[in-house]
């Protein structure tokens, strides 16, 4: 969010560089999904993980992603669509953060995360017809919902994690960077 901000401002967007970079962005922000749920799947659990459970959890996961993108190609251009036909426009930015919401606690009730949710529902709101008017609608707090997200990022953060396995993660960061820039 930061950099397609600061590519904007510099009016660098159209610019090869610039759709390069967007291009990385983008495949990264597709690539979490998969491996969210591959460190879901391969995370360690407790004596009574078997493998059948942890089938059943993917297949869950799995499943309640189908039925979020199902859900969102079907059914949110109709929804939005009587929205903007009887509704306002602080109705169609209400039943937008409703949609992110709800998919956000769906995906929790599957055993995701709700930051999985909260994307995949705004990749399905960018794909929707009303996108132009959503964005705008939702453009005033943009600053505010951004700044919003990186504090829940931080406040989420295990500082006794950090501390205890500093050197593990000393030696990582540049050994995920390399092999990032070398798959780049």
């Amino acid at each position: 969010a930061i950099v397609m901000q600061m590519l904007d401002e510099r009016k660098e967007m159209a610019t090869p560089r610039g759709r390069r970079m967007v291009s990385i962005l983008l495949f990264e922000d597709l690539a979490i999904v998969p491996l969210l749920a591959l460190v879901a799947f391969l995370a360690p659990g407790g004596e009574e993980v078997t493998l059948a459970h942890r089938l059943t959890s993917t297949a869950i996961g799995i499943g309640s992603i189908a039925a979020l993108i199902f859900g969102g190609i079907y059914l949110l251009n109709p929804f939005f669509s009587l929205l903007a036909r009887f509704g306002g426009r602080e109705v169609m930015t209400a039943a937008a953060l409703l949609v992110v919401l709800g998919a956000a606690v769906m995906m929790q009730a599957a055993g995701l995360s709700m930051a999985m949710g909260a994307f995949l529902a705004g990749v399905l709101l960018a794909d929707s017809s009303y996108r132009h008017e959503l964005q705008a609608d939702v453009e005033p707090f943009r600053g505010i919902l951004l700044g919003l997200f990186f504090m829940a990022v931080g406040l989420s953060l295990h500082l006794d994690v950090i501390f205890e396995r500093w050197l593990l993660i000393l030696v990582a960061t540049p050994a995920l960077m390399l092999v990032k820039s070398l798959v780049i």
